[in-house]
Formats: structure tokens, sequence, C-alpha cells
């Protein structure tokens, strides 16, 4: 079985990111976080403000167990509908966590404004959480998101989804951090179509377990300073874990096909 222990999933939720009123931050933040401490982003998702389709994934997911950061929708105004939904797909109810509700009152009072006052109540309903969950500070304005089942739910918003998802990382999985070795090798390919290069990769993936091979098209481009990248393939392997042992011997055969094809080639970083 494959080593999941270094992989995490995202969900991304809100009609606002896909309407495209709103550009979403989230994606490349959480690669390169995850990526700052040998981590990697397994899967991603970007799901509607739509209670059944909620339901439905995040069941889903929380079944694949694995662990999930999952943005938006834990507001308190009508078309928050996350943590209902995730109660509901794990058949637990929502309560309200007395804790968070304490954060939450002194928000109020910092305000200015009366623990009877209409606000206030509306704004409690953000301590209203699926039964069991624990809290995930939230440093920005301190109304806590929630996990459970390893699924962190965070606010929409980055500035404050951001450093909840260090703090979770930092606290739960700190253990897992830069565990998995993994390495590659690559050139640019030169006037050559992918399908001649696509038996290379097939031998390369069944002779060496664990080694994949990639083929990224390009239609090549102008630098700044005048000089032209021509359209090319950038060819490579790949591996993690044990496998990387296999990346040296794997890669000589790599250049020793591409020299007996003929094949003009440049190393990346030339």
């Amino acid at each position: 079985m494959k080593d999941r222990q270094h992989l995490f999933n995202i969900i991304i939720i809100g009609d606002e990111i896909l309407h495209g009123s709103r550009q979403d931050k989230h994606f490349a933040f959480f690669k390169s976080l995850l990526e700052s401490r040998g981590l990697k982003l397994n899967q991603v998702q970007y799901l509607p403000d739509e209670p059944d389709l909620l339901v439905k994934q995040l069941r889903r997911s929380f079944s694949d167990g694995m662990p999930t950061f999952v943005t938006g929708g834990i507001g308190a105004t009508p078309d928050d509908h996350t943590r209902q939904a995730a109660a509901t797909a794990l058949d637990l109810p929502v309560v309200r966590h007395p804790e968070a509700a304490k954060f939450i009152e002194g928000v109020t009072l910092k305000r200015g404004e009366p623990l009877d006052s209409p606000e206030h109540a509306q704004r409690l309903k953000m301590a209203d959480f699926p039964e069991g969950a624990e809290l995930v500070p939230n440093p920005f304005n301190n109304i806590a998101g929630f996990s459970i089942r390893e699924h962190y739910f965070f606010p929409g918003f980055p500035v404050m989804a951001h450093p909840m998802a260090e703090w979770v990382l930092n606290t739960y999985y700190a253990d897992r951090f830069n565990q998995t070795e993994r390495g590659s090798r690559s050139v640019y390919v030169f006037e050559q179509p992918e399908s001649r290069l696509t038996p290379l990769m097939e031998y390369i993936e069944q002779t060496y377990p664990g080694v994949r091979s990639y083929s990224l098209p390009s239609v090549g481009w102008s630098n700044a300073d005048g000089t032209a990248v021509r359209p090319h393939i950038e060819f490579g392997i790949k591996a993690e874990g044990e496998a990387v042992q296999l990346l040296d011997a794997a890669w000589k055969e790599v250049s020793d096909n591409l020299d007996a094809m003929g094949v003009e080639r440049k190393n990346r970083a030339e």
C-alpha cells in the first residue's frame, strides 16, 4: 500500500470562488506550505455552497481517512453550510462549543456590544460545531475554527485560514515533516513528438518500480533579454521514498535511449 503519511487533501468551499467574484488564494499557499515541510498535496476540490453536495463530498472525504484542510462556509450567514454539512456527513448533531462561545463573548465585549444583543446571538452561531469537535485557534479575530476526524475547518479568508493551517501542521503533524525523500531528473527535448517518447516512458516505469515519468510540452517563449527558448518537451522522471535509489540507474537508461534515438536535448540549468 502506498505510504500516505505525507499526503494531505484540500477542500475549498465558496460560490464566490467558483463564480469568479473572488480569486482563489488557497491552492498556491497550501501547496507551498506542505512542500516546505516535506509534505505533499494529494488532491484539491472546489465546491459550491450547496448543502447536499457538501454532505456527499465530505462524507466521502471522511471515509477516505486522509488529513484534509477545509476552507469556507463556517460563518454565520445563511449561505454558510459547512459546519452543518460536516455534522450530517458524520451523523452527528451540531452543538455549541462552550470554549468557542467564550471566545466570541470576548469579541462581542471588545466591540462594546452587550451579550444580549441580536448581533451577539448571531455571532454565537459560529461556536456551533459537530459534536466532539475540537477547536482550531484563529489568531486574527479569535473566532475559532474546528477539527474532527482529521478534517480541519477554517474560514474562507486567507488571512485567517493560512495561519490556522500552519498551527494545525505544527501541532499535530510535526513528526511527519521531511520524512519522505524525493528526487527527480529532467531535460528539455527538442523537435520530438510525445508519441516518440511514450515507449521509453512506459519502459522506465515498468523496469523501475516506483519511478514515474512525465512529459510537459511547451510552445517556447521569449526572454526579456531578447533570447528565445524554442518549442520543446520537458522530459523527466521522479520518485519518492525507497524508489529514489533507482533514479540514477533509470536516468542513465533514459539518457542512453535518447542518445540512441538521436534526440537533441539540453539540461534545464543550461
